[in-house]
């Protein structure tokens, strides 16, 4: 299978650095081909600029900036997130990535006026993430970065696509025994992708 891997976080030393490695070195062991888009590292730009907001419904022009990453979209049979939730929602850099790239003709159409996801090509969707609060204080605000995945993303792939979201609360008060079982349950996860 051929996974398009986003990562977002800039300290290649943080706990979430180590979630994108194991998730490539597992993933890549278990035989699937890995198209490891780190957005901090290829220096990706989340401004949706001026004249690309004129040009957003415009499917001949919407692309000209953001070729390449729509290529590695809809080349990719799956898409992994990994990313750490920052005030409760993406990093800037994963949000612009959605804003440019997730474009009209993409990532969905618009048929009679309704919105119809268009990536059929996606047929499993993973995000790995980390919160640095609790669960129970993301549950009383609604969990806003969960729903953008098992909600929104999943509107956008294959009906019938497998979305998973797996979190690791409270980071603020983790300890090795905890983060070290997440990434258990990663690594299980990407054996098994």
């Amino acid at each position: 299978m051929k996974i398009l891997l986003l990562h977002a976080h800039p300290v290649e030393t943080s706990f979430n650095a180590a979630l994108h490695r194991l998730i490539v070195e597992r993933l890549e062991a278990a035989g699937h081909a890995v198209d490891d888009c780190d957005l901090y590292a290829e220096d990706f730009d989340p401004r949706l600029s001026r004249q690309e907001r004129l040009d957003y419904h415009d499917q001949e022009r919407n692309l000209d900036n953001v070729r390449p990453y729509v290529e590695r979209l809809r080349a990719a049979d799956a898409l992994v997130l990994c990313y750490p939730v920052w005030n409760y929602g993406y990093p800037a850099i994963l949000k612009g990535y959605f804003d440019r790239v997730f474009l009209p003709g993409v990532s969905f159409r618009i048929v009679d006026g309704k919105v119809e996801g268009a990536l059929h090509n996606i047929t499993k969707v993973v995000a790995v993430t980390s919160y640095g609060g609790s669960r129970w204080r993301a549950f009383l605000i609604g969990d806003p970065p969960r729903k953008l995945v098992r909600r929104l993303l999943w509107g956008t792939v294959k009906p019938g696509a497998r979305v998973k979201y797996m979190a690791h609360y409270d980071m603020n008060r983790s300890t090795d025994a905890s983060r070290k079982r997440f990434m258990r349950a990663v690594s299980s996860a990407m054996d098994r992708f």
